[in-house]
């Protein structure tokens, strides 16, 4: 196979967190040899994530084999998983916002027709549902673990405690019409088409202030990697909450 030069659209400082902490591994497990140095390695976990670059292109373009891209990259993703925050520690984040703005995404994923817990009828799609907390401004907060797309925003709320947590700290949410009857913390649009007066003046405003939680959705999605997800579906969580990791330390 053919290789050529590059480049990801990323900052050193990101490349150089991730090689730190591959660093600090490395001297936690006491390895003392690897054919790539943990600047390579970090370099090719990035081309993956934020690229998806396959692991036969990652392969030939590092000179490795793909048991060994494969390696390398599972252990620096679950080395920056184990980092991303849990909902717990995100609401120490969210507590000192004014706001935050709840959405919900799914991550298309590589599946035949027979895998009905994965398809989502809204997008019409295999996929994963993931949730997404975002301040004011629209930056992430924090990404849940991922569930079947076949659930919908509401149950997936509710499985991963969104809304208990939000109800209990008081804190005010945004949200689409997919999360009616998520409870009090939650605020949600009128329903209807045809809606005059100060309701329909209530949903722009309303518009105008969720909208900004699209910004945290294509924080997400500007690595390439969650736009066709094909590894094993028990694998995405781990790729989210790295990404959410790298995004939250750079």
């Amino acid at each position: 196979m053919l290789g050529y030069p590059s480049g990801i659209d990323l900052s050193s400082r990101t490349l150089q967190h991730l090689s730190d902490l591959l660093a600090g591994q490395r001297r936690r497990i006491g390895s003392r040899w690897r054919r790539l140095t943990c600047g390579r390695q970090a370099v090719l976990v990035l081309a993956h994530l934020r690229c998806g670059d396959t692991y036969a292109c990652l392969a030939a373009g590092f000179h490795v084999g793909i048991a060994t891209v494969h390696r390398y990259i599972r252990d620096a993703v679950d080395l920056l998983a184990a980092l991303a925050p849990t909902l717990e520690q995100a609401m120490t984040t969210v507590r000192k916002k004014a706001y935050v703005i709840l959405d919900g995404t799914v991550l298309p994923i590589d599946r035949i027709a027979a895998d009905r817990p994965y398809y989502s009828g809204k997008k019409k799609a295999h996929g994963m549902n993931v949730q997404v907390l975002a301040d004011p401004a629209g930056r992430l907060i924090w990404a849940s673990d991922v569930l079947p797309g076949a659930v919908h925003n509401l149950t997936a709320a509710r499985a991963h405690g969104i809304p208990a947590a939000l109800a209990a700290d008081d804190v005010k949410c945004w949200a689409d019409k997919a999360y009616q009857g998520a409870g009090p913390a939650v605020r949600v649009p009128f329903r209807g088409k045809n809606l005059r007066g100060w309701r329909r003046r209530h949903n722009r405003d309303h518009a105008k202030i969720r909208s900004l939680g699209e910004r945290a959705m294509a924080t997400l999605k500007r690595w390439r990697l969650l736009r066709k997800l094909r590894c094993s579906t028990t694998r995405i969580t781990a790729v989210v909450r790295a990404v959410v990791a790298l995004e939250l330390a750079t």
